[in-house]
């Protein structure tokens, strides 16, 4: 790590810069970051500064720092660090690959190079009995910090909307699998997804919830009544809205519309340019339901293209996306970086908004309170943007990553 220096350290387009310094848990040495943008919660600072002390944002103001700056990007954006809660892999693994402690730091390396700092491991359906086990290890990952949490994209899926998941394997939300597979995590199970359609499906959303887990509604063929059903029996949020549910009508709203429609709702949005089309993404983004980027990466994410497994099926990466042979979108091989960059130059969503969407609302979906904004108090949980939004550097919990 380049010591701390008194110079200032300005970042113009094209340069990366030295990085001075650090304020990690256990260290009093100060680091003033200074950008032409900052981001927070309720406002952006054109320019702006925060200052970090013992691997906490400890000061934020608007205009000229009160000492020179030890990084300055005077056009660049300063957000909080990036905070992805549905990912099942990156760097060439899966959160489903049987070594689990070795790829789970290879996944949270690989995203936090892209300025994701807090990270949630992500499941796709497999045997109950291999899910069990996999959630025990994942357990320990998460109580040691490297993760936020677990997060179980099946086995309680429709098979009408399975996506890339084994049908097979699919299973009713019967309370014994829930409590198996929520039991194991000893809390660590923080998401669910979950069709409510399914028999016992509306029981089910609510045992999930009183484990402490958010109960989310997807790959589903739940219409409108039916999930606003699901809403007050404690669904909170929409996995990957618009792909793997019934889809919208005029006579026939489906699921997306009743969820995008509810201020109480957090709705997952995969922005890639594959998923959903530009004006989906403002849709989603401008609606009364809170937005949240998730990349819902699978392990090309970060690594070459060619052939991958995401659980039992077979993946093809190739241009950017990930399919299954019959053409069937099997996750993304997207970054939180890219997908706000995407959502911005190219969807034209406003930057504090889509900046929002990657980092504040997904903390508030997990009920971390101690990130995802750039306030005094919080974690110095934070990402340097170039001008054309590229990450120059993350800091987390105050050091340079």
């Amino acid at each position: 790590m380049t010591p701390l220096t008194s110079r200032p350290v300005r970042a113009e387009p094209g340069h990366t810069p030295a990085l001075p310094g650090d304020a990690r848990p256990g260290t009093d040495t100060p680091l003033l970051l200074a950008a032409g943008t900052v981001i927070l919660p309720d406002r952006e600072l054109t320019p702006g500064w925060v200052e970090v002390r013992g691997g906490l944002i400890v000061a934020c103001g608007a205009g000229e720092p009160p000492r020179a700056a030890d990084v300055d990007l005077p056009a660049g954006v300063l957000a909080p660090g990036f905070v992805d809660v549905h990912n099942h892999g990156g760097g060439g693994v899966s959160f489903n690959d049987p070594d689990t402690a070795t790829v789970a730091v290879r996944i949270a390396e690989t995203h936090r190079d892209h300025g994701t700092t807090t990270l949630m491991a992500s499941l796709v359906t497999a045997p109950i009995e291999e899910m069990e086990r996999l959630v025990r290890a994942l357990a320990e990952l998460v109580r040691d910090g490297l993760l936020a949490g677990i997060h179980l994209e099946g086995p309680w899926l429709s098979p009408a909307h399975r996506g890339a998941h084994a049908e097979q394997l699919l299973l009713l939300p019967d309370p014994a699998g829930v409590d198996r597979l929520l039991g194991a995590g000893g809390g660590a199970v923080r998401m669910v997804t979950i069709a409510p359609e399914l028999e016992g499906g509306l029981e089910a959303v609510a045992r999930i919830v009183e484990y402490g887990a958010v109960a989310a509604i997807g790959h589903t063929d739940a219409d409108y009544d039916l999930t606003r059903a699901a809403i007050a029996a404690g669904a909170t949020a929409g996995t990957h809205l618009f792909n793997a549910m019934r889809p919208l009508h005029h006579r026939e709203p489906g699921a997306a519309l009743a969820m995008l429609e509810d201020p109480t709702v957090f709705a997952e949005l995969v922005a890639d340019g594959v998923h959903l089309h530009p004006a989906v993404v403002r849709l989603i983004t401008e609606s009364p339901a809170r937005p949240v980027f998730v990349t819902d990466a699978m392990a090309a994410a970060g690594a070459e293209e060619g052939d991958y497994k995401l659980g039992a099926l077979d993946v093809r990466v190739a241009d950017g996306e990930a399919r299954l042979v019959d053409g069937t979108i099997a996750g993304s091989v997207l970054t939180l970086s890219h997908a706000v960059r995407y959502a911005v130059l190219t969807a034209g969503v406003p930057l504090a908004l889509a900046i929002r969407a990657a980092t504040q609302n997904p903390a508030d979906l997990l009920a971390l309170a101690d990130r995802g904004r750039i306030r005094p108090g919080l974690r110095a949980d934070l990402v340097l943007l170039d001008a054309d939004l590229t990450v120059r550097a993350t800091l987390q919990a105050g050091a340079w990553v």
